[in-house]
């Protein structure tokens, strides 16, 4: 069974609970290890139309004294410090800036934005595009996903094809071309290269387009790589954290896996599941 979560968020952000509260869940849910991975701050210009940024950037200090405290709990769980960083073009000065400042043991990266256009927003964004242009905007998340890696600022890579949230048939069609699989398979090369780690999640099954992140080409692709995998239910609530971990579990081992990885202090852990 898996025990390892390393993807939730709080109250801080948008999520419906606090520390806290997602602790007791993930107790609740048997989770070995646990690491707490609030959104990061942004630099202006990357914008959603209704923003937490604000109220996550004032509630920072508090958030690391929260999760901090919990690392000596009683309960024996690993208890880590991490953060879902937003990819941000051109700001990597920034992102490293807000890296350095506090311990973190571990570094998801989150692409949630195409240049400065917060992609997963809405449902309407995607409504009346033809397939080309939906076609055009999944291959310059894959280009924004290999020059993300070759930054090696990383740890993680989250939910791999969140492209396809709003647009999930138009997706499977993309992926049935060879321009496609070439995109994908240059992304995760990066991703193999910079050491890092593909997230398995289960949000995408909450979501509009109901499939697992990410689809089966790429596990294929990362099982031939030698990629290794994080599972992460980018929980949002209480009743999300582990969300169908059973579900994620044989999706993994169905493509050879045994063992995920978590980090800690910046350094690859293994463990079975």
């Amino acid at each position: 069974m898996i025990t390892v979560d390393t993807h939730i968020h709080t109250h801080f952000s948008h999520g419906k609970a606090s520390v806290q509260e997602m602790f007791d869940a993930a107790l609740a849910k048997g989770m070995k290890v646990f690491g707490f991975s609030e959104h990061s701050p942004r630099p202006d210009g990357f914008d959603y139309p209704t923003d937490y940024k604000q109220k996550l950037t004032a509630a920072w200090p508090d958030y690391l004294r929260q999760v901090s405290a919990l690392k000596e709990n009683p309960q024996g769980v690993q208890v880590l410090l991490g953060i879902e960083m937003d990819w941000t073009v051109g700001q990597e000065d920034y992102i490293r800036q807000k890296l350095a400042a506090d311990p973190f043991d571990y570094v998801i990266a989150g692409i949630h934005f195409l240049d400065t256009w917060g992609f997963d927003f809405a449902p309407q964004d995607w409504a009346y595009w033809s397939d080309d242009e939906k076609f055009a905007r999944y291959e310059a998340f894959f280009e924004t996903m290999t020059h993300m890696a070759q930054t090696g600022l990383f740890d993680i890579v989250a939910h791999p094809d969140i492209i396809k949230i709003f647009s999930v048939d138009a997706f499977t069609r993309w992926m049935q071309t060879a321009s496609a699989k070439d995109a994908v398979r240059s992304a995760l090369c990066a991703v193999q290269k910079a050491g890092m780690a593909m997230e398995v999640s289960s949000a995408g099954l909450r979501k509009l387009c109901a499939e697992i992140y990410p689809c089966p080409f790429f596990m294929e692709t990362a099982r031939d790589l030698h990629l290794p995998i994080s599972f992460g239910s980018d929980a949002h609530s209480t009743a999300s954290v582990g969300y169908a971990f059973t579900v994620l579990e044989t999706y993994a081992r169905t493509y050879g896996y045994s063992q995920s990885v978590f980090f800690e202090k910046r350094t690859m852990q293994v463990r079975a599941f």
